[in-house]
């Protein structure tokens, strides 16, 4: 994909209520501090319209993002981060819920794995609650540029192990630093945006 313009169009909180709109849309999952903000300014060919922090949770809301008015990046919230309350989890885990079971323009979710650790009962968690909600998840295995080439395919391994991923799963290894993987994740996006119904 060719991106020409990109904005944050719409942040939705806790109390806000989703937008309608037009445009397809492709979600991203994953713990604080997985990469999701580095993951989506790569992919929009951008420093920092996704804001990322050295400390984690700090995307409290859902972030719309028009990419060429013919699709929103969608940034979920960060899961998993110990030092937000109790509550305020519980309130991200009923927003991400909402989106995800009310959405009818949501075409794929990927879901954002650390490659170098084995998946965390909380990545378990959110793999099988997107599966419980009607998608099948695209995983990413993010900083993949902080291992070794040769040992890529173990971590994978451990990976769809540890996730129990269905059969068929696409799992793509990416780094925000040499864009590895970048291509793969538009391609496949642009492929599940634009199949015929």
């Amino acid at each position: 994909m060719v991106i020409k313009n990109v904005s944050l169009d719409i942040v939705c909180g806790v109390t806000s209520t989703l937008p309608v709109t037009e445009l397809p849309h492709i979600a991203f999952a994953g713990k604080s501090n997985v990469g999701k903000s580095s993951l989506i300014n790569a992919l929009m060919n951008r420093k920092s319209l996704a804001r990322t922090s050295a400390s984690p949770g700090k995307t409290q809301t859902i972030n719309f993002y028009n990419v060429n008015d013919a699709l929103y990046l969608v940034d979920l919230p960060g899961y998993g981060y110990a030092k937000v309350a109790q509550a305020v989890k519980e309130q991200w885990g009923k927003l991400i819920e909402r989106y995800l079971q009310n959405t009818k323009e949501l075409k794929a979710v990927f879901l954002l794995i650390d490659i170098r650790h084995d998946p965390s009962a909380n990545d378990k968690t959110m793999y099988d609650w997107i599966v419980h909600n009607g998608y099948e998840p695209i995983i990413i295995a993010t900083k993949v540029d902080k291992l070794k080439r040769s040992q890529v395919p173990k971590h994978v391994k451990a990976l769809k192990e540890g996730l129990a991923l269905r059969p068929g799963t696409r799992v793509i290894p990416f780094s925000a630093e040499t864009k590895q993987g970048r291509e793969e994740i538009w391609e496949l996006a642009e492929s599940l945006l634009f199949e015929p119904a």
